[in-house]
């Protein structure tokens, strides 16, 4: 399959799926999250569909989506399910020193490898959100533009993902007081950019951000 570009839908369907073979293969998604943050791991998550994806059994399906348009209460109730009813899902990390290393392009690459190769059960098919397809991938890929908001696999992941990477910066808040990690998730807020000129920068924080490396050589 070539790059497709993304069918407007009301919410995520089956269509890039059936395109790529489903139900009769075994078809995935695969998303990242944070890669604009200034703190924090790049986060990627790969779901593999069940073979048999009914809306009316189960109805909450109709509630994925691109995590951004999912509020964090929905999201966290979402993410169970999606675990629960999935044929497989894993969650792949690169870590801020790897970022730092690599460049959050090639990082975000990373994650979503990592959790393609954490996979119990493989995909014959990948979807992957964006416009391209991190190399060294076990499987067949293709890459949908806007994927996570027109592809129920890639939205499903982006939820898995984004809860996954929130608890972890909950996590980080409680190590780092007075960081607002809780709040902010380390994304590049007005309130955590004044937090760093005051407090200084975390091990958690990415020396090769723009804001970040200002504050260093400020």
């Amino acid at each position: 399959m070539g790059k497709k570009s993304a069918e407007p839908s009301l919410f995520p369907s089956l269509f890039y799926e059936t395109q790529a073979g489903f139900p009769y293969i075994r078809v995935g998604g695969a998303d990242e999250v944070g890669r604009g943050c200034l703190a924090g791991p790049v986060v990627g998550a790969a779901v593999v569909l069940p073979l048999d994806v009914d809306f009316k059994k189960h109805p909450w399906l109709k509630e994925v989506r691109d995590s951004k348009q999912v509020n964090e209460k929905t999201r966290a109730e979402l993410a169970p399910l999606i675990q629960d009813w999935a044929l497989a899902y894993c969650v792949g990390v690169a870590s801020v020193a790897e970022i730092d290393q690599l460049n959050i392009y090639h990082a975000s690459h990373l994650a979503i490898r990592r959790a393609v190769e954490g996979l119990k059960i493989r995909p014959e098919h990948l979807l992957v959100d964006g416009n391209t397809i991190p190399p060294q991938l076990l499987v067949n890929a293709t890459a949908i533009v806007k994927g996570d908001s027109h592809c129920l696999s890639i939205a499903a992941a982006s939820i898995i993902a984004k809860v996954w990477r929130d608890q972890k910066m909950v996590e980080l808040d409680q190590l780092y007081p007075g960081y607002e990690f809780e709040k902010n998730k380390g994304y590049p807020t007005p309130a955590h950019k004044k937090i760093l000129g005051k407090m200084g920068l975390t091990e958690h924080h990415r020396r090769s951000f723009k804001p970040v490396a200002d504050l260093i050589n400020s």
